[in-house]
């Protein structure tokens, strides 16, 4: 393990108060403001520690502007929308997205654009990025500090990011994993206690009957966007989009991740200065949902999103137009779509509120 500066504070607090939750591991080492992660570096791209699809291809962004025009349809044409990014990389795939979104001015001329960003490094890049959008593009902390107006909601590779706990299945019932020190090394383990029931109800109802040593994770960031949008979408109207990667039924398992040179690498290895992240459990945030009152669409694998909203039409047409681009376009849909690449692995899921058209792409 990498002695960084994150880790030997990370190492001193649990010397004086005891080990702390995967969750708090996480945050601190994505969001320290002085040594985190996000806050001090941009970590995209080939000189990054991984590669999002908006990066690998414009047509994922701009497939998704069509999912926009769509929605700001559904919830009938209102004269002024927020269109919110959660984590919004560079704004590589915004800037595409509202490339397709001025193919209808009504909607773009409506359009709010607020980013939600932690990381001032990253405001930067995509103010650079947005700066010849055509569109006043605001930042905000969080959800709660955008504006009160109907609301379009999309997030790439942003649920993978939010902060895990991990509980272990003994026969005394759940305990929780933690990170612990042992030495000058961190390491993995559990605190000894069985879950109380305030935090074991809050476990999603989609898994199956846990045996011994089998370990869950749950998302408590995830829940608490999910009393959000309800809240926001009671009041104006909305839906929220999410993409990322993760099985579409509840499954045990440790599946938190370290990143670094987009190489996988081990989860105390040099923290705050690799990137983080755990799947996502879809049958858990669509119960969280179906609970909140809200509608949920999906999840469905990434590669029929995609070709519902017509990716492949649009690859059509650049072939048209950049006959020697053949090579990399078709290098870039197998990226996207083919089931041993992102194809399946990544899926999307619609949260709305009630009342509205099935969104696109998911029929």
């Amino acid at each position: 393990m990498a002695s960084t500066a994150l880790a030997q504070r990370i190492r001193a607090r649990i010397d004086r108060t005891g080990p702390i939750s995967v969750a708090e591991y996480m945050t601190l080492c994505l969001l320290d403001p002085v040594d985190g992660y996000y806050p001090t570096r941009d970590p995209l791209g080939s000189d990054g520690d991984f590669v999002t699809a908006p990066e690998i291809s414009q047509m994922f962004g701009e497939c998704l502007g069509l999912w926009v025009i769509q929605s700001w349809d559904d919830l009938g044409r209102p004269d002024r929308f927020n269109l919110v990014e959660l984590g919004p990389g560079r704004g590589v795939m915004m800037a595409d997205m509202l490339k397709t979104v001025a193919l209808q001015p009504d909607c773009f001329k409506a359009a709010n654009v607020v980013l939600i960003e932690a990381s001032a490094a990253l405001q930067a890049v995509q103010a650079k990025t947005l700066g010849a959008s055509g569109v006043q593009v605001g930042w905000a902390d969080t959800l709660d500090d955008v504006d009160n107006r109907p609301t379009l909601i999309v997030g790439n590779e942003f649920l993978d990011c939010l902060p895990i706990r991990q509980f272990i299945q003994t026969s005394d019932g759940w305990s929780e994993r933690c990170v612990g020190a042992d030495g000058s090394e961190l390491r993995f383990e559990t605190d000894g206690h069985t879950a109380p029931e305030s935090v074991t109800t809050a476990f999603p109802g989609t898994h199956p009957d846990p045996a011994d040593g089998d370990l869950l994770e749950i998302c408590p960031a995830a829940a608490q966007i999910v009393d959000h949008l309800r809240d926001r979408f009671a009041q104006r109207g909305g839906r929220a989009l999410f993409i990322d990667y993760g099985p579409a039924h509840t499954e045990f398992g440790d599946t938190l991740q370290a990143i670094k040179r987009h190489e996988k690498v081990g989860a105390f290895d040099a923290p705050g200065d690799t990137d983080l992240t755990a799947r996502v459990d879809f049958a858990g945030l669509a119960a969280l949902a179906l609970q909140a009152g809200l509608v949920v669409h999906g999840p469905v694998p990434q590669r029929t999103f995609l070709s519902r909203l017509g990716i492949e039409v649009r690859a059509a047409a650049l072939l048209r137009e950049h006959e020697g681009a053949r090579p990399k376009l078709l290098r870039q849909l197998h990226r996207l779509l083919d089931e041993d690449e992102m194809g399946t692995l990544f899926k999307s899921v619609c949260l709305s509120s009630s009342g509205l058209p099935h969104p696109l792409g998911f029929t």
